[in-house]
């Protein structure tokens, strides 16, 4: 019997799970949490060294479950990486070292720089045709802050040895033999640097970033297919890497969304909801990403996706219960909400970091409305979670604005997804009726000739749908 696993390399967490090739049942996981730091206001960083080591910590627990449970590591036939998109990793080429922290994707500290961009050139749409909209999310504005602002950096550029890249390829540069320096379609259609129609790094985007040559940038690649082999952790060793996906692009696959109509949200720290709209990109008027939504194989075609995202998702459920101590545990909302069927007209803006899709206000601040003298904390509670669901709404609107390919249905996932009161106000706000470590198993497999891409259904039954009451 054949297995393979997936790393999910996430903002709060690094995950590892093997999965069995004939029903994608776990046959073993394993998993370490990630800490982020937080120099000044608004800034997010992680020790990309952290970031390894929770990655080849969890390979080994996750090797020894899987031995333990009676399986030969022989039988793993390949090693696919998910991971947080727009988090920017830069390294020295002749050490490979980190020269700075990473810059999380929550790190809203380019702001002037995007900001500068958008008023040199009267629009933040000026690159609309080849690699969509200008935002702050985006790795490019933050390379550009890093050579701008960091000495070493800078100095490392000009000779010749600054190495940059996500999250995905710091970690196959150093988990690979050979140190591969490649990202995949997904990845790299987060950067500004990728032209989304050619799938390859653009002359005139790099000119318009001011960024002297492609030497820096790791190699574009399809999200299915064999990069490498592992070099570490040695019980492992030479197992192929041969899968890459942004997180929530393998939380589409991973949800079977694989024709054009079909969606999925995913609620975990923010919140991220991405529609397939099939074959050719759809470039969004009202304040959504294009994005690529995968490419499974190098002679395949790549399929789009139009993405919103929400900053502050399951990270307002932690603000009630770290900040505020309005819930003391989460199991507390389930209880509060039995027979509460309104906020008392307590409204929640959760700003906390601006707002992303589609306003992208990084000045916008949280805010609560509507309390009175009875107002109860079961009302800010539910208020909250009627939040995030106005937040899913609003993308909604905006998808069916920017395509004319309906949508019949929302799959969901994410740790918030097994709060059944959440579940029930996102059906009834959004009108519409859990996966991502499971899609980067299903690329890696799908390069060795173990899922077919007609079949990844058939291991997609398990997901959540909303109905509305």
């Amino acid at each position: 019997m054949n297995f393979v696993g997936a790393i999910d390399q996430g903002t709060s967490s690094t995950r590892f799970f093997i999965f069995e090739a004939n029903s994608s049942r776990v046959a073993a996981r394993s998993s370490r949490s990630i800490s982020s730091i937080y120099p000044k206001e608004g800034w997010v960083e992680q020790d990309p060294n952290h970031i390894l080591e929770t990655v080849v910590d969890c390979l080994n627990d996750g090797a020894k479950e899987f031995v333990k449970n009676g399986h030969s590591i022989d039988s793993l036939v390949s090693i696919g990486i998910t991971n947080q998109r727009e988090t920017t990793v830069v390294w020295d080429r002749t050490t490979g070292e980190p020269l700075y922290n990473a810059l999380v994707w929550l790190d809203t500290r380019t702001k002037p720089l995007v900001d500068e961009y958008i008023r040199k050139h009267n629009s933040k749409d000026v690159l609309r045709d080849k690699c969509g909209d200008i935002h702050l999310k985006q790795d490019c504005p933050t390379l550009r802050w890093l050579i701008l602002n960091v000495e070493r950096v800078k100095k490392a550029l000009e000779e010749n040895r600054l190495m940059f890249g996500t999250v995905d390829s710091w970690l196959v540069y150093k988990l690979s033999i050979g140190s591969v320096h490649v990202t995949d379609v997904t990845n790299a259609s987060r950067t500004l640097l990728m032209n989304i129609n050619t799938l390859q790094y653009d002359v005139e985007l790099l000119k318009f970033f001011e960024l002297p040559s492609t030497d820096i940038l790791p190699t574009i690649r399809s999200s299915s297919e064999i990069y490498g082999k592992l070099s570490q952790p040695e019980v492992l060793r030479k197992v192929p890497i041969s899968g890459i996906l942004g997180d929530q692009q393998a939380a589409l696959i991973g949800q079977g969304c694989i024709q054009p109509g079909t969606a999925k949200s995913t609620y975990g720290t923010g919140a991220f909801l991405l529609k397939n709209v099939g074959d050719k990109p759809v470039f969004s008027q009202t304040g959504l990403l294009s994005t690529v939504a995968y490419k499974l194989g190098t002679s395949k075609k790549a399929v789009y996706a139009l993405e919103g995202s929400i900053a502050v998702a399951g990270s307002l459920i932690n603000w009630l219960k770290d900040n505020m101590g309005i819930i003391s545990s989460y199991d507390e909302i389930e209880d509060a909400l039995k027979n509460l069927d309104s906020t008392g007209g307590v409204y929640i803006v959760p700003a906390f970091s601006g707002l992303f899709a589609p306003h992208w206000r990084s000045d916008a601040r949280g805010t609560i409305v509507g309390l009175s003298q009875f107002t109860k904390k079961e009302h800010i509670i539910r208020a909250s979670l009627e939040a995030i669901a106005f937040q899913t709404r609003e993308i909604l609107d905006a998808m069916k604005n920017d395509s004319n390919i309906p949508l019949n249905n929302l799959f969901v996932d994410g740790g918030m997804t097994e709060n059944t009161s959440f579940i029930k106000i996102l059906a009834d706000m959004t009108g519409f009726c859990e996966a991502t470590a499971l899609g980067a198993a299903i690329v890696a497999g799908n390069a060795m000739g173990i899922w077919d891409p007609s079949n990844i259904l058939k291991w997609t039954q398990k997901l959540r749908l909303c109905r509305p009451q």
